[in-house]
């Protein structure tokens, strides 16, 4: 393990294509966008490096990027639905939205349960609330995306049987991942925080 996580470190750190600062906040540019009925999942497509900031921030905390072998599709009851939109919305009204210093690591320091911090802190900081009421780590998958503007930015994807659902921290709302308004890049696998897709 301690073999493939310098090789993995070493690889994010040289890359060209490292995912950098991810950081549309709550005042980013959102359109109105209707929801769909059908069953949709993010379709995977080869592997790719991992974001350093990522890398990093699994090897200085394991308990996040632990693996608790739970199920990979959620059925989305209504105590399901509820929970997710309370962790939702009290992450997005509670954590102060505030890029990283220029002078950390590119600007790009992945937190978790923090007062503050960028898109990537928010959606870390969901995913452990949820994991710590129950919740398969499976099901919860950090993914990188660029909004209309073109802003890197970061969410956490929910899987469950109603598809895959976006939690988002410039807004309350809760969507299947087709309609956002984000233009997606990659996301975490399901079982090794260590290996990401194309999307």
């Amino acid at each position: 393990m301690k073999k493939t996580f310098v090789t993995l470190l070493t690889l994010a750190f040289t890359a060209t294509n490292a995912y950098s600062a991810f950081a549309a906040g709550p005042a980013g540019f959102a359109r109105g966008l209707t929801s769909g009925s059908a069953v949709s999942y993010i379709s995977e497509k080869g592997t790719i490096i991992p974001p350093f900031a990522q890398v990093l921030f699994c090897a200085q905390n394991p308990a996040e990027c632990r693996d608790n072998n739970g199920l990979s599709v959620i059925a989305l009851t209504d105590r399901e639905m509820q929970q997710l939109k309370d962790v939702n919305n009290t992450v997005n009204r509670t954590m102060i939205g505030r890029n990283d210093s220029r002078n950390e690591l590119n600007g790009d320091v992945w937190k978790v349960n923090v007062r503050s911090g960028d898109c990537e802190d928010f959606a870390l900081t969901k995913r452990s609330r949820l994991m710590a009421m129950g919740w398969s780590s499976r099901a919860l998958r950090i993914a990188t995306a660029y909004t209309p503007s073109g802003e890197g930015h970061a969410v956490l994807v929910v899987r469950t049987d109603k598809g895959d659902l976006v939690l988002d921290n410039r807004k309350s709302s809760i969507k299947n991942w087709r309609d956002t308004d984000l233009r997606w890049d990659k996301i975490q696998s399901d079982t090794d925080p260590y290996v990401w897709y194309r999307l």
